[in-house]
């Protein structure tokens, strides 16, 4: 993730459904909850959300199913049109594009793959691949040689002339991915693209996906009802509940600091110790001199267990990846993530 402007800003955005939904939002007393509105007939899918993407980012957006998290991502892209506040992409309010502008922002730059992979059954792996390009205009060589990179790609090289039904779920879903990925997104959008794979080809896949994140550097919008996907995968992670992002930061800082009682039920069956990184638990120097090899940052405490407990230190200097130390740990606090405090 980088310091750049966000690629995606959203500002208090609603999105309602019902009869008159702007009407409505424009003469909505202050502070009605999500069961006011809908006593009053109306639904709302994003209530009052401010978030950022930034370039590079994969931010998850998790919840149960109706908390908003799909709602909010087809706002993202415009598929919903939102009732209030802006969404801006790479600084454009999309509610102000005319369609052409619109289609061709989704065209040339946003990638989409949901859960239901969506292939079509009576073209082959290669020409399911090559289709949103196809929709584009381009010449056949040209689609074909792209097509063929991106199977390369998500590991799919010597079944380009498979159908669908030849394939099993895993590599079903990594067709879609290619099929997204043929277009060279900047903005990457899954909604719960695993959730319908049995768990082992699901961690085969996000260990895929961590793979070409590392490779593509995208930047990414990934919906999941599965916290610990969530953990694994997440720069950042929003946790939403009836229209409204509860809580939206590092997996680190969720699970040690959750901000609400349902954020902190979504956390309370989580090992803290194999989530929450040295880097994130230092503290500045403050006078107190390094002693001994400093830590570095980017373990997680699991990982650093066997220190932790070995080293008599009461602060252990901790590391960043240059080398250059970041802060002190403090070996009783650590130790409380790791043994737990309660």
């Amino acid at each position: 993730m980088t310091s750049d402007a966000p690629v995606i800003s959203c500002r208090n955005a609603w999105k309602i459904f019902g009869p008159n939904p702007s009407a409505y939002l424009k003469s909505m007393p202050a502070g009605h909850s999500f069961d006011d509105i809908r006593a009053d007939g109306y639904i709302a899918g994003v209530k009052d959300v401010s978030v950022d993407v930034g370039r590079g980012e994969m931010l998850v957006i998790m919840g149960l199913s109706g908390s908003g998290k799909s709602t909010l991502v087809r706002c993202f892209s415009r598929l919903h049109d939102i009732t209030g506040g802006t969404i801006e992409v790479e600084g454009q309010d999309i509610m102000a594009l005319a369609e052409k502008d619109l289609i061709e922002l989704r065209r040339s730059k946003m990638g989409m793959v949901f859960q239901s992979f969506g292939l079509l059954p009576h073209r082959t792996v290669l020409e399911n691949v090559a289709f949103p390009l196809e929709m584009r205009g381009q010449d056949k060589h040209a689609r074909r040689t792209r097509a063929l990179e991106v199977i390369e790609l998500v590991g799919l090289s010597g079944r380009e002339d498979y159908f669908p039904r030849e394939l099993s779920g895993g590599q079903q879903q990594r067709v879609g991915i290619a099929r997204s990925l043929a277009i060279e997104p900047d903005i990457w959008f899954l909604d719960e693209p695993f959730s319908a794979l049995d768990p082992l080809i699901r961690r085969e896949m996000q260990d895929e996906f961590l793979r070409l994140q590392g490779m593509l550097g995208k930047t990414i919008v990934f919906i999941t009802h599965d916290f610990d996907e969530a953990l694994r995968l997440a720069d950042r992670i929003a946790i939403m509940k009836d229209g409204e992002v509860e809580q939206c930061d590092t997996p680190d800082k969720i699970v040690l600091n959750p901000m609400t009682p349902y954020v902190k039920k979504f956390t309370e069956e989580i090992e803290k110790a194999r989530v929450v990184h040295a880097s994130v638990m230092a503290r500045p120097v403050n006078g107190i001199v390094p002693e001994g090899d400093p830590i570095a940052g980017d373990l997680t405490i699991q990982q650093l267990a066997r220190q932790l407990v070995n080293d008599s230190r009461d602060h252990l200097p901790v590391a960043g990846k240059d080398g250059a130390l970041i802060g002190m740990l403090e070996r009783r606090q650590a130790l409380d993530v790791l043994l737990g405090d309660d």
